[in-house]
């Protein structure tokens, strides 16, 4: 299950929804649960119900939900982030409006350039405030382990500050972080190795990446590919391919898998593991994706909000003999076509 965000959160403390929630999806089947956009620090989210991880007292509250996870066989991951231009706005099923300054202080990004018209102009990110990001990503990853996750995202997409970075769109920077593809990817570069560093081998770190940014201008393909190639030199395990995000205007052909035509290419220039998402339904249109190299793992998003089930109905679907994604408790219900159902 990719990360969703769910707006839920009270100072950022995991509850009772993120227990059903996430613990739903992996007592549905889910290989993985990647929990919601939790960010590194209070002024790093995006609205004020996000997900959050900058203190212990977060760390206890997401210790149970990371157990009952475990405890149906499913890995519990989860993805780290901080919003940059893109934060500080209205839960969105109240407004899309942001909130006005005097109320969630000033925001950083690479560049003074407001997402959007209304939107409050950031500060330009000094070396402080960098030094501070590579320190503050490493901590979250750091309680992450101890939260007992056992993968770790970086979020480098949907037009995130460390996708602010990486795209010449929101990126207007002359030092040693802008300017070149080299510059711009530097502090991403410099987040993963040191989260790489800190967290322990046996957990996975994954970076989620926007592999275009679907503007004249922006972040390319091509871009993405030499940007992984640098990733996979840093120590990162898999890219959870994405799309767009970066500023409004984006003509996006939106069509089921259309992000697999790019995934297949990239796993195959660079040699890396790849998931891909967007607009994958079906059991046999994820099993095809599979089947044609066009990814390593198949990410679902809304998918698995219509149907926390999704993987036990694939399995039934595809004819599957594997118990591994039905609970024993649920095993009594699933009959596999021409075979006999087993209590």
């Amino acid at each position: 299950m990719s990360a969703m965000s769910m707006y839920s959160s009270i100072d950022g403390l995991a509850g009772d929804w993120h227990m059903v929630h996430l613990g739903s999806r992996a007592v549905g089947g889910a290989g993985l649960v990647v929990a919601e956009c939790t960010a590194i620090t209070p002024e790093g989210r995006i609205t004020p119900g996000d997900l959050g991880l900058w203190s212990d007292a977060h760390v206890d509250a997401l210790r149970p939900v990371t157990g009952f996870i475990r405890a149906q066989g499913t890995v519990p991951a989860i993805q780290l982030s901080h919003a940059g231009r893109k934060g500080g706005r209205k839960i969105p099923w109240i407004s899309r409006d942001p909130l006005p300054v005097s109320e969630w202080g000033r925001l950083i990004a690479p560049s003074p350039i407001a997402y959007t018209e209304g939107w409050q102009v950031p500060r330009e990110a000094n070396r402080d405030d960098i030094a501070k990001l590579v320190d503050d990503f490493t901590a979250a990853a750091v309680r992450a382990a101890d939260a007992g996750f056992g993968a770790v995202e970086v979020h480098a997409a949907h037009g995130y500050l460390l996708h602010q970075f990486l795209s010449p769109i929101s990126n207007r920077r002359t030092d040693s972080y802008g300017g070149s593809l080299e510059g711009r990817a530097r502090l991403l570069r410099m987040v993963v190795r040191a989260v790489r560093a800190a967290i322990p081998d046996d957990i996975a770190l994954l970076v989620r990446l926007t592999i275009r940014d679907w503007l004249d201008g922006g972040i390319t393909v091509e871009n993405t590919q030499q940007t992984m190639e640098w990733l996979r030199e840093d120590g990162v395990d898999l890219i959870d391919c994405s799309s767009g995000a970066i500023a409004p205007g984006e003509n996006i052909p939106l069509a089921p898998g259309y992000h697999s035509k790019f995934t297949k290419e990239l796993r195959a220039a660079t040699g890396m593991k790849v998931g891909v998402v967007g607009l994958i339904t079906e059991p046999n249109q994820a099993e095809g994706l599979l089947r044609e190299e066009a990814a390593d793992m198949i990410f679902l998003a809304r998918e698995f909000l219509r149907d926390p089930y999704w993987p036990r109905r694939a399995a039934v679907a595809l004819a599957s003999e594997n118990e591994v994604s039905v609970p024993i408790q649920y095993r009594r219900s699933i009959a596999v076509p021409g075979k006999l159902t087993q209590w």
